[in-house]
């Protein structure tokens, strides 16, 4: 056992509950990755890929990728199945610095800018049923910032879950399954409606006629700058650069293993839902591709009149599913799709609510994080870990740099990802002898498979997007330095 390990129990004699089952697991896992982004990221990857081939590649390459990714997890989770999960697998693979910089970064912008960006798109889809919550209807201005009604209504459902959490684990995941269940059918609800009642001769023509031949739009200032037709190695870059959009649309499903402390069985169940989770989202992604392919043509104008001529490409606002769904339901669509997205990022930011503390408050355990966040309430649940994170999104609505932050991770996020995958084959060799209920499904060749194409996305981030990239980079290196004060902190805390 290592000298790290957390037990279930804090000093108080307050100990974390398991009462995650199998179904609630799955759900946290299905409900933390489905929030706005299927229904939007799938315009800019058409600008970027120009096919309907290509596109549905885009998601296959993300689906193969995520579920590799989410079965390699299993083994670690099987064999370390204590709360903290990620930053546990990464502090045990390398060293406590490692884990800091991934716990540093998941609070400073990865969990708590997801939570604000989601809360943000719950507030936009909201103000098409009730436009008094539009972002044009600015409220006050606070230290030169323009401060809407949107950014208010953001922050209230950050702080309406993040209450529902402190209230206790069994509040959390019944909301957790209810928002799920209703999402993930409403999206299966849209995709079989989509499939049998909204294909069209017209969209399935132009889309499948030649399906290979990609053209990459380059946007300026919003307006087409050059086409680009893509031969050869481009289309790899193409491919490459669009899968920003479709892996953060699938990420978060590593958040159930943050909570391992309070699931029933989790060498088993924490696996198992890792599988079911990931398995059935891919699923639902690709088949609302091929939905938004047999309603909408890929290929549209700018200046277009509606959402015909629009296109994939050029949605209003990458409202992509709202488009669809305008072919299948008329009038009523923008309501239809309103309150699906309402349902789906609502139930998305209860589940990052939920499972982010666990990491806070094992690194509190560690001494890298402030010691009131290693606390458990009488509830059983890190109360002082929930609401530093909901302070900290609340304020990163209110900046509005949530969005700009979330570009500038996604390629953290992915290094993460591969130190992780990497982190099993340095524990077969530290730990050999350690109990594996579960083994990396195709070991070694999936996670080699895994660090291959993530690495190779990421490659091709750093040098086509370096936007993206280096910024995200700045952000985890700056945990560094506050590592080293930290730990200097700490010890001079325990002399005197």
């Amino acid at each position: 056992m290592s000298s790290h390990e957390i037990s279930n129990t804090d000093q108080s004699g307050i100990g974390f509950k398991r009462e995650l089952g199998l179904f609630d697991s799955t759900m946290i896992v299905i409900g933390s990755m489905i929030g706005s982004g299927i229904f939007i990221v799938s315009a800019d990857i058409s600008r970027t890929v120009g096919s309907s081939g290509l596109l549905l590649l885009v998601w296959l390459i993300t689906g193969v990728i995520t579920v590799i990714g989410a079965l390699s997890y299993g083994e670690l989770a099987a064999m370390m199945p204590k709360a903290g999960g990620q930053y546990v697998y990464l502090r045990e693979s390398y060293n406590p610095l490692i884990g800091f910089l991934y716990g540093w970064t998941l609070f400073l912008v990865i969990q708590t800018g997801t939570i604000a960006a989601v809360a943000v798109a719950f507030a936009k889809f909201t103000a098409v049923l009730i436009p008094w919550f539009s972002s044009k209807n600015i409220l006050f201005s606070l230290l030169g910032l323009n401060i809407h009604a949107g950014q208010i209504l953001a922050i209230c459902s950050i702080v309406l879950l993040t209450y529902i959490n402190i209230r206790g684990l069994r509040e959390a995941k019944i909301v957790q399954n209810i928002f799920t269940i209703a999402k993930t059918a409403a999206l299966f609800g849209l995709i079989l409606l989509g499939l049998f009642i909204g294909a069209n001769a017209q969209a399935i023509s132009a889309n499948f006629s030649n399906i290979w031949q990609g053209k990459w739009i380059h946007l300026v200032d919003g307006k087409i700058g050059w086409v680009e037709s893509l031969t050869g190695f481009s289309i790899v870059v193409a491919i490459g650069v669009s899968m920003v959009g479709s892996l953060f649309s699938s990420v978060a499903w590593e958040n159930i293993t943050f909570t391992a402390g309070e699931i029933k069985n989790p060498k088993k169940n924490i696996p198992l839902s890792l599988l079911f989770g990931t398995s059935i989202v891919i699923i639902l992604y690709f088949l609302a591709n091929v939905t938004y392919l047999l309603v909408l043509p890929l290929a549209g104008n700018p200046d277009g009149k509606d959402v015909m001529s629009l296109g994939i490409q050029f949605a209003a606002e990458d409202r992509v599913g709202t488009a669809a769904a305008n072919l299948i339901f008329g009038e009523p669509a923008a309501i239809i799709m309103a309150l699906l997205i309402m349902v789906s990022t609502f139930g998305c930011n209860n589940g990052l609510i939920l499972a982010g503390p666990r990491v806070f408050y094992t690194m509190a355990k560690d001494k890298l994080f402030f010691k009131s966040t290693g606390t458990l309430n009488s509830k059983s649940v890190p109360a002082i870990a929930l609401i530093s994170q909901g302070t900290w999104a609340s304020l990163l609505c209110l900046s509005g740099t949530y969005s700009q932050l979330l570009d500038y991770v996604v390629f953290a996020v992915l290094i993460f990802y591969i130190l992780t995958i990497v982190g099993i084959f340095i524990l077969r060799k530290k730990q050999p002898n350690a109990d594996r209920p579960y083994k990396a499904f195709g070991y070694p060749i999936l996670p080699l498979l895994y660090i291959f194409l993530a690495a190779s996305i990421a490659l091709i981030l750093l040098l086509y997007k370096p936007e993206y990239t280096w910024p995200g980079l700045i952000i985890v290196l700056l945990g560094i330095p506050v590592y080293f004060v930290w730990i200097k902190l700490s010890a001079e805390n325990i002399q005197k």
